[in-house]
């Protein structure tokens, strides 16, 4: 019940949105253009498809045609790009395969019809933002656990040079980041860029006291 509640939020958000069409001027990009405008999009068009972006944009409509498949731009691939929206005339391998490639979210079929847009643009928008949700929990997880390595990897450090248990070697880096007012991460890359530095010559037990 919750996500179809969220469904007329989606709605009204597509009011505000900034579009870029990328299309041939033909019968299809006008229908395209004119649906968008009564949506309340603001819309740039250009053809042919420009190397770089235009700033700003929110969503990219973009005709995928026999003559343009080899599609090398370079925005494709950055991140963060604006969700993208394939305007498609035929159903082949090669505009399959294309379509693929650049990660469409949705298909628009040509003939361009009015139906259809909206639902397009709903239908991209939310699948773009749950994906957008899924990667910063991947990468929120992604960071966690680099900072347990980074600590175990740390705790073997002290182990190592101090003779400590595992335990009272936890406890030293977390009451240095109590002290220091820093994450125990923090301290542990501290101590194995110390220890890889240290490690070309004697190594200083004082180093591995965490004083100061």
């Amino acid at each position: 019940m919750e996500k179809l509640n969220k469904t007329p939020s989606l709605i009204k958000d597509l009011r505000s949105l900034n579009v870029v069409v990328f299309h041939p001027d033909d019968n299809d990009r006008i229908k395209l253009v004119q649906q968008l405008q009564r949506i309340g999009c603001q819309v740039k068009v250009s053809w042919p498809t420009p190397s770089c972006l235009p700033q700003k944009i929110d969503i990219i409509f973009l005709a995928v045609q026999p003559d343009n498949c080899n599609m090398n731009y370079e925005w494709l691939n950055i991140d963060n790009r604006p969700p993208l929206i394939a305007v498609v005339t035929y159903e082949n391998p090669t505009i399959m395969q294309t379509v693929l490639q650049i990660g469409a979210l949705a298909i628009l079929p040509s003939p361009i019809r009015s139906f259809g847009i909206l639902l397009s643009l709903v239908v991209t928008r939310r699948v773009h933002g749950e994906l957008e949700s899924q990667r910063r929990r991947s990468d929120k997880l992604e960071t966690k656990f680099l900072g347990v390595r980074q600590i175990a990897e740390a705790k073997n450090i002290l182990m190592r040079n101090r003779n400590l248990n595992e335990k009272n070697a936890y406890d030293l880096i977390r009451e240095h980041a109590m002290k220091k007012r820093i994450t125990t991460e923090e301290v542990a890359i501290w101590i194995i860029e110390a220890n890889e530095t240290l490690s070309l010559g004697k190594v200083d037990p004082n180093i591995y006291n965490l004083k100061g």
